[in-house]
């Protein structure tokens, strides 16, 4: 080949490169504009006002709906769940509330990369105080009495799925604002003895009072349910292959996904609940990857996250190993049961 035929070539492979990207570019900008159009066929969404005070049993959560409200946090009737949905004004990544108070984890942009907020807000929705988010939020929790409020965010790595990740929990106490960074720094006691562990991370927070929490512990490869104390600053493991765990309205059983064997190491999780008394597992009728912290949405049915078309889905499955998975709402993570 000449040397005239080779600058030829190389120049229409150029020309090929800049214009796949140029394609590439355009169909994600695209992409990105129609993100703030109504979705077809979606959710109706209407702004109003949303509060978290008592009174009317209703659903919250981030819609996902294409849309000028996509990621607001919305609320609908719980009776009603694809209803229409009133949309607070409120944007968050996470969000859970419970008795009047909220946790919303959100993103600040940048002009070169993004930061991260942890925003506790009133029944209201307005702002009582933040703290800083040391990476990509992940899970949030509130108590029971909306006193505590916690939250998991991806220090490094974005996924749980793999090995090559670290994560930061924290706790809030929203009256004293007493603040727990990292729960790492709380002694983990494994059979007894305290464990000392380079490699340890902690994530997902599931309140039992204002005093006492569940949650994964991992070291070794291996998780763990631990059983919190925030005045003896004590994570005690209980049991193994407990991951995000979501404790019972009544304090008896523990929600969580479990690593199955045979299961591909990209969706390796199951939706397990444990009984507590007895530490017996029993899987769910859901038989597909859940990688979400369920919540309960009374004493018998779980609410989750599963992808979808727009992002993700609530789907719901009893919690006793009955039934079958059904669709709660599309569009929709993040949800909060207020009654």
């Amino acid at each position: 080949m000449t040397r005239t035929a080779r600058l030829m070539v190389l120049l229409a492979a150029v020309l090929l490169l800049g214009g796949v990207g140029t394609v590439a570019v355009l169909h994600a900008a695209d992409r990105s504009g129609r993100k703030d159009q109504e979705q077809a066929g979606g959710p109706a969404v209407h702004p109003g006002t949303v509060t978290l005070r008592p009174g009317g049993h209703q659903l919250l959560f981030r819609s996902m709906a294409w849309g000028p409200h996509r990621d607001e946090i919305t609320g609908v009737p719980a009776d009603r769940p694809d209803g229409p949905r009133t949309a607070s004004g409120l944007t968050c990544l996470r969000f859970h509330a419970a008795a009047g108070t909220g946790i919303c984890l959100q993103a600040e942009h940048g002009a070169l990369t993004d930061t991260y907020r942890a925003v506790v807000v009133d029944s209201s929705l307005h702002e009582l105080r933040h703290f800083p988010a040391a990476g990509i939020p992940t899970r949030s929790r509130v108590s029971p009495s909306g006193h505590l409020a916690a939250w998991t965010v991806f220090v490094s790595g974005d996924s749980y799925a793999g090995t090559n990740f670290s994560t930061r929990t924290s706790i809030v106490d929203t009256r004293s604002w007493r603040y727990e960074d990292n729960l790492e720094t709380f002694t983990v006691l494994r059979d007894g003895k305290p464990l000392n562990a380079p490699d340890l991370n902690v994530w997902g927070v599931t309140f039992a009072d204002d005093a006492h929490f569940y949650v994964t512990v991992a070291t070794g490869g291996k998780t763990y349910l631990a059983r919190g104390d925030l005045a003896a600053r004590t994570l005690t493991t209980l049991h193994e292959n407990v991951e995000c765990p979501s404790l019972s309205p009544d304090g008896t059983r523990i929600a969580y996904k479990k690593r199955v064997a045979g299961a591909s190491p990209d969706a390796p999780w199951r939706l397990y609940v444990l009984d507590l008394a007895t530490m017996t597992e029993s899987a769910t009728a859901e038989q597909r990857d859940v990688d979400d912290q369920a919540l309960w949405a009374d004493g018998h049915t779980l609410v989750y996250a599963l992808a979808g078309d727009y992002g993700a889905d609530l789907w719901t499955v009893p919690a006793d190993g009955s039934g079958a998975a059904a669709v709660l709402t599309r569009s929709a993570v993040a949800p909060a049961y207020l009654g």
